[in-house]
């Protein structure tokens, strides 16, 4: 579902826009023409170009499998790691494209891998201060129970409290899902943040990258639906669990018609302020744990 997620978001965007737009399986037609063609190997690149894109993707698969991004009951692989051991994984999977941008060898990988560098420093920091101070509200790190939890206590999803971990998440999930105003994919000069990392990758190794992206917007988004926006309507056990279906769709339309408002009202903003941005999502996570501390005393 994650390719026809971000078919459908860029339909809807082209649509605003007075354009006709790509048809919404136009990621699946591309993934497909991408896994078709020959993988060309730079000559100055190493082996961790070659097996970056394998590794990231297989992390993001692993993720899935262990919060809930349609089944609100744990499923297979769920006890591997709870809320931070997501984060640390989502964190060693940009890690890992970093570090592969590196040894392909290219300066303009080279300039997107560094510019990730100089701004994960604080999305990180946001991502691992907000699931942290879910824990502590919570009293548990474990995903399926958070979610159980603020499913059962409606009135906390109202509170000022789950107001500055709302906010802070979904700056979180529009920079590393890489949404204006902080990147520009149809223009390299402003949009060499993430799809920089790709510049040297062909064939069946950018399939595999660009899969992955359409997958890591899934589970953040899934994340910030499920815990943060709308935690309630969601069934397990046999037949029920079918109706998630749907009603993961609906969700996740709501969440394609607020960003599509975002990407088509707001400019893109200068290099240089993106550290703002994400210094003020920083700030609302901090505000959070200090609030979930002082609440759990």
């Amino acid at each position: 579902m994650a390719p026809l997620f971000s078919g459908i978001m860029l339909k809807l965007k082209a649509n605003v826009e007075s354009r006709k737009g790509p048809s919404i399986f136009q990621p699946y037609f591309d993934l497909i023409k991408l896994f078709k063609k020959e993988i060309l190997i730079p000559s100055s690149s190493g082996i961790f170009f070659k097996i970056g894109p394998y590794l990231s993707f297989s992390i993001y698969l692993f993720i899935s499998f262990i919060i809930p991004v349609l089944i609100p009951t744990p499923v297979i692989f769920t006890a591997s790691a709870d809320f931070l051991g997501g984060a640390l994984l989502f964190s060693t999977a940009s890690f890992i494209k970093v570090l592969a941008a590196f040894d392909s060898g290219s300066n303009y990988a080279k300039l997107g891998a560094s510019r990730i560098m100089s701004f994960n420093f604080l999305s990180e920091g946001t991502l691992i201060t907000v699931f942290f101070g879910v824990s502590i509200l919570t009293g548990t790190n474990n995903p399926y129970t958070t979610n159980e939890l603020l499913t059962s206590n409606p009135l906390s999803n109202l509170s000022l409290l789950h107001l500055f971990s709302l906010i802070a998440f979904f700056m979180l999930f529009l920079f590393e899902t890489g949404k204006i105003p902080l990147e520009s994919k149809g223009v390299q000069e402003l949009g060499m943040i993430d799809s920089g990392l790709n510049f040297e990758y062909s064939g069946k190794l950018l399939a595999l990258n660009e899969w992955g992206s359409y997958i890591k917007q899934y589970l953040l988004g899934s994340v910030l639906i499920n815990v943060f926006l709308f935690p309630w309507g969601l069934f397990s056990g046999i037949p029920l669990f079918l109706i998630d279906i749907p009603i993961m769709f609906l969700k996740w339309m709501i969440l394609i018609i607020i960003i599509t408002v975002i990407e088509t009202s707001l400019a893109k903003l200068r290099l240089f302020r993106i550290i703002d941005y994400l210094a003020v999502a920083f700030t609302f996570s901090v505000l959070f744990l200090i609030l979930s501390e002082v609440i759990s005393v």
